[in-house]
């Protein structure tokens, strides 16, 4: 899946192209299902060319699960036949996973658990490295209050699970009504989003929090001065000034090959949940982006060639 030039889904177009190029440290994979997130989108719409280059035409997507077909020069983490997963980002935006085969760097990449689906294995990397990298910078500990924006979104239902792993006491969660049954099942306690948020998040921790989270951008950090404790640490990945007007933490995830182990591991013992909200054909990957666009998706959308 292509496009030529920056635009809505309409740009997408299903062609052939020339086998991947691999290098000295990446490998060739056979694609067994690719996921969609937010930022690919904002990439083909043009709104990251100031932080990432991209070379058209261009394949999107980042993350990927599939099997070695083709070891690179130097590449002794994996053989053909592994199976991997990969938060296969590179330097620029060019040859990504929405195809039947792709490169993908070893620096980003973990062997998939036999026990997780190569659709869940998909699901998890940019959105899982990102809610354990929020969690770990801001420094969430054993005891932990911990207030998450976004909180049922695919990052945020993430990051809430990962929170009481690292041993949170409590986690409040902020979505819509209609997902506040789905935060429960996470083990967090929900709230709604609006002009009450303030009262609602004091009435379950009086005293605010230790740390928050925030997965959502938007006006979600003008209650932190209300809401976050003396000494407390908010982190973002949607707003600076999470760093620049509150000394905390604004966060860019990075492929991490330890880190993604570790949450297949999570993910294939059944610790991690990971939500799966719908599967794909490659062909069909612009429905695909049209939904995830819509702004109602709870989980991951997933696509197979």
């Amino acid at each position: 899946m292509t496009y030529e030039k920056f635009g809505g889904p309409d740009v997408l177009k299903l062609r052939d192209v020339p086998e991947p190029h691999i290098g000295p440290d990446s490998v060739v994979i056979k694609v067994e299902a690719a996921a969609l997130n937010p930022v690919d989108y904002k990439i083909r719409e043009g709104h990251v060319r100031r932080v990432i280059d991209t070379v058209l035409p261009a394949v999107p997507g980042w993350d990927v699960a599939g099997v070695v077909v083709k070891p690179g020069l130097d590449t002794p983490e994996f053989e053909v036949g592994d199976e991997i997963l990969a938060y296969a980002r590179k330097d620029v935006v060019s040859s990504g996973t929405l195809a039947e085969f792709a490169s993908v760097p070893v620096r980003t990449a973990a062997k998939k658990p036999a026990g997780l689906s190569f659709e869940h294995a998909a699901a998890l990397p940019l959105a899982g490295l990102t809610a354990l990298q929020t969690v770990r910078r801001a420094g969430v500990s054993r005891g932990a209050r911990v207030l998450i924006h976004g909180a049922a979104g695919g990052v945020g239902s993430f990051a809430t699970q990962l929170a009481l792993l690292e041993g949170a006491a409590t986690v409040v969660g902020t979505a819509s009504e209609h997902n506040h049954d789905y935060l429960r099942a996470l083990g967090a306690v929900p709230v709604r989003y609006g002009e009450h948020l303030v009262d609602q998040a004091r009435t379950v921790m009086p005293d605010g929090f230790d740390v928050i989270l925030d997965f959502a951008g938007g006006s979600s950090l003008e209650t932190v001065p209300e809401l976050l404790r003396a000494g407390g640490m908010v982190a973002s990945v949607a707003d600076r000034r999470a760093r620049d007007e509150f000394g905390g933490q604004y966060v860019w995830v990075r492929p991490d090959p330890t880190q993604l182990a570790e949450l297949a591991g999570l993910a294939a013992s059944g610790t991690l949940r990971v939500e799966i909200a719908g599967v794909y054909r490659l062909e069909d990957a612009a429905a695909a982006y049209r939904e995830l666009e819509g702004g109602h998706v709870r989980g991951k959308l997933i696509v197979r060639p």
